[in-house]
């Protein structure tokens, strides 16, 4: 049986599009930019967390409108940084890997795949203690816990919205020398590849 060729280029276009399907990149990879207007202010939430522990916070009138004014902590604590001011997230998945890329190079990478990490003491004093985290899915939203070199967690849960241009991301993050968890919703845009 023959097969017309009006036929056999319609099957091979199908064929084409369904590997392109197959092909194509998970929505929550891409280049993210932060949306100020949408995001909570990474300061007033720091300032939230402080008031909540019992904490005072103090500063003059006239610093009032200065931004990122609890940025740059020590080393240990750099990911809650990255995670709360940096404007770019760049999320690359190959699954079960992720890599997460922020400002001047900053990376992290973890894995769905329910494998976890250990430090033992002898490792933390000979190498160095490393953040680590791990993800899990749940439908369309991933949660990822961490764990800063410094003792603390950050809970992270990242969904994409507004038909695949909208990344919100929800954090809570409690250094180990905080009272309380800072608690934030950031909202970034994609920016075209």
């Amino acid at each position: 049986m023959k097969i017309p060729q009006f036929m056999a280029a319609l099957l091979f276009g199908l064929c084409c599009l369904s590997n392109a399907a197959l092909a194509q990149d998970h929505p929550i990879e891409g280049n993210w930019v932060i949306n100020e207007e949408l995001s909570d202010d990474p300061d007033e939430a720091v300032e939230a967390a402080i008031i909540a522990a019992g904490g005072k916070v103090s500063r003059s009138w006239f610093k009032k409108k200065e931004k990122g004014r609890y940025r740059g902590g020590p080393e240990e604590q750099e990911v809650y940084d990255r995670l709360s001011y940096d404007p770019i997230l760049r999320i690359t998945y190959d699954e079960p890997e992720f890599w997460f890329g922020y400002a001047d190079g900053f990376q992290r990478v973890f894995h769905t795949d329910g494998r976890t990490q250990s430090v033992g003491a002898s490792d933390h004093y000979s190498n160095g203690a490393q953040d680590f985290a791990f993800g899990q899915w749940e439908g369309e939203t991933l949660f990822v816990e961490g764990r800063p070199r410094e003792g603390g967690f950050t809970l992270e849960s990242y969904t994409v919205e507004a038909n695949g241009m909208r990344l919100r991301v929800a954090l809570e993050l409690k250094p180990n020398n905080f009272g309380a968890a800072v608690k934030m919703v950031r909202i970034y845009d994609r920016q075209a590849p």
